[in-house]
């Protein structure tokens, strides 16, 4: 039998591929070439299956935990198939799988873990190109950073949307539902027996929450940069045309990798630039702000919270979406996906930047269209005349934080009223309710001790909860503002990432119960009424919390995450400089 193949007809030869310097061409070249090939027919490969061909690199966040990516095991299936069809050798990798249900303290806290990991796995293993799948919050974000850094062919296979939820003939959203419901189960609404068939009819299907939240908001943004195959982002989970999507994905990747089409092609400013436009339009999570600098910040590409804001004045939200709207990601598919939502804004597009699956973005919307009207608007009857979300300044987050105030009561997007200070979130919790503490729909409640460093990993903490007796007096929102980031699933009037944070000095460390704050989102502002001479008394007097870890990856973590204005990266990961290649022979 030999030992050697070559290429198919209209593949590269094999000394193009990265791989090569694994495997090698011809009888062995060397001892480890040798052994690389030895091990492989170990992996039951004949030569003929892989020597010559691409090698593409699947990486797979399944596991069990996680209901988001728990048909992920029978994607990679797919994908893989497309690679074989195209001539490509596919390898599957598990990684982690942040799971955002069960994962504690919070997956933000490995999303850079996932990243690293996913960076150091491609460029130390004998692969070509590849495919990235996940789709739950963090999983989006990691996974493109970490192959960002790599600079491989790669295409990203979302993980897709859940079916809707349903509830006595309510269509029910997860989890924007789930934060309702509850809700109304304090406020003495509805009894254990709804909340137990709420529990059954919620989530109903693999896949990520089909409200416009982080998980929904992040693919889309995977997809307008460029990095999918068209339509992808949208395709509900348990739909055939999720397979066959899937397969796509392996079929292009091989076409990458022959064309040596690499990530850093892809991931221009331009395309950061559309991914921020459509985020707003969307009315999109929160979460995307930091997710975004920090992906773009891997792409060499400095993206701030200003970038954000001049855009948002920019773009009208045109997806009527949960949480902000009516519907859910399968109208929105079927409404005619982000192709058809793309093709309303082109003109706030950069159309002439390439794509994993065009030569431009232009190419690949030529045809696209919307089926319905309701789902997603036309531009003269926009959800809302501005984009989704607001970044504010003022004495109270000097480096900016960030409101959700399209999912806001209006009433309270220029509000003034004092503060109610929570130092951590289990305090919180346990006195919330508490009516000595005399809270009023009218003050702001104030949590710190969430952020990156204090929190620790930035929990989603930010849609603090309203006291059981308001809620009982039909108080539905409030004006909140923390150090913590907030389910792209919510909604409320809140007041996120506010930068510094409290665990570092931020001035929300040093805010007490009784100060006067005001909102002002119109104006851009968070405004703490207490003057400079108290602030600096206050600031003396104030003493560092100690780490949460003291050792372990979460003290790696408390050392080396930088800011939420940019990005909550490791500084180490986040700066410019050269990675050799390994040496394979």
């Amino acid at each position: 039998m030999s030992t050697d193949t070559a290429p198919p007809a209209g593949e590269e030869p094999a000394r193009t591929l990265r791989s090569h310097q694994w495997y090698g061409s011809g009888a062995p070249a060397g001892l480890r070439t040798f052994s690389h090939r030895a091990r492989t027919r170990q992996l039951g490969y004949l030569p003929e299956e892989h020597l010559g061909k691409p090698v593409i690199a699947v990486l797979n966040t399944w596991s069990d935990v996680n209901p988001c990516h728990v048909h992920l095991r029978d994607r990679a299936q797919a994908v893989k198939r497309g690679v074989w069809q195209a001539g490509g050798f596919p390898l599957e990798f598990p990684v982690s799988t942040l799971s955002e249900t069960f994962q504690k303290p919070t997956p933000m806290l490995y999303r850079n873990m996932l990243a690293m990991e996913t960076e150091e796995l491609l460029r130390s293993y004998p692969v070509d190109g590849a495919v990235l799948m996940g789709g739950c919050d963090k999983t989006t974000p990691a996974l493109l950073m970490g192959a960002a850094s790599v600079d491989l062919p790669t295409v990203f296979v979302p993980a897709g949307p859940m079916l809707p939820g349903h509830w006595r003939g309510e269509v029910l959203g997860s989890g924007t539902d789930m934060w309702k419901y509850w809700d109304d189960r304090r406020a003495g609404l509805i009894g254990d027996c709804e909340l137990a068939e709420l529990e059954s009819g919620l989530a109903r299907s693999p896949g990520h929450c089909m409200t416009m939240g982080t998980a929904s908001t992040l693919t889309a943004a995977a997809e307008v940069l460029g990095v999918t195959v068209p339509g992808a982002s949208s395709i509900p989970a348990v739909d055939s045309g999720h397979d066959r999507m899937a397969a796509a994905a392996g079929l292009r990747i091989v076409e990458l990798v022959r064309r040596d089409l690499r990530l850093s092609q892809i991931l221009t400013r331009e395309a950061y630039e559309d991914a921020v436009t459509t985020v707003l339009g969307l009315g999109g999570s929160t979460n995307a702000v930091i997710h975004l600098i920090a992906m773009a910040g891997r792409s060499g590409v400095r993206l701030t919270l200003d970038d954000f804001d001049r855009t948002a004045r920019t773009v009208p939200v045109l997806a009527d979406l949960r949480p902000g709207g009516r519907y859910l990601m399968e109208d929105f598919h079927f409404a005619g996906g982000l192709p058809g939502f793309l093709s309303r804004i082109t003109d706030l597009l950069h159309l002439d930047r390439p794509t994993v699956s065009h030569a431009t973005l232009r190419e690949q919307l030529a045809g696209a269209l919307v089926h319905d009207d309701d789902v997603i608007r036309p531009r003269d009857k926009p959800l809302a005349d501005e984009g989704g979300v607001a970044v504010l300044r003022g004495n109270l987050c000097p480096d900016g934080a960030v409101i959700k105030h399209i999912a806001a009561e209006p009433h309270l997007l220029e509000h003034t009223g004092p503060a109610v200070v929570f130092d951590d979130y289990r305090t919180m919790q346990r006195t919330i309710d508490d009516p000595s503490l005399g809270i009023t729909a009218d003050h702001v409640l104030v949590l710190r001790g969430a952020g990156p460093k204090g929190g620790p990993g930035m929990p989603e903490y930010g849609m603090l909860p309203i006291p059981r007796y308001l809620l009982k007096q039909g108080v539905r929102d409030m004006v909140r503002i923390s150090d913590a980031r907030m389910s792209g699933t919510s909604y409320g009037a809140c007041v996120l990432h506010v930068a510094p944070e409290s665990h570092v000095g931020g001035p929300l460390a040093l805010v007490r119960t009784g100060d006067l704050i005001t909102l002002d989102v119109v104006a851009r502002s968070l405004h703490l009424h207490v003057d400079d001479e108290e602030l600096a008394t206050r600031r003396a007097a104030w003493t560092p919390p100690p780490n949460p870890y003291e050792r372990g990856y979460g003290a790696l973590y408390q050392e080396q995450v930088t800011q939420a204005d940019t990005g909550c990266d490791f500084a180490f990961l986040a700066r410019p400089g050269n990675v050799p290649e390994p040496y394979a022979g």
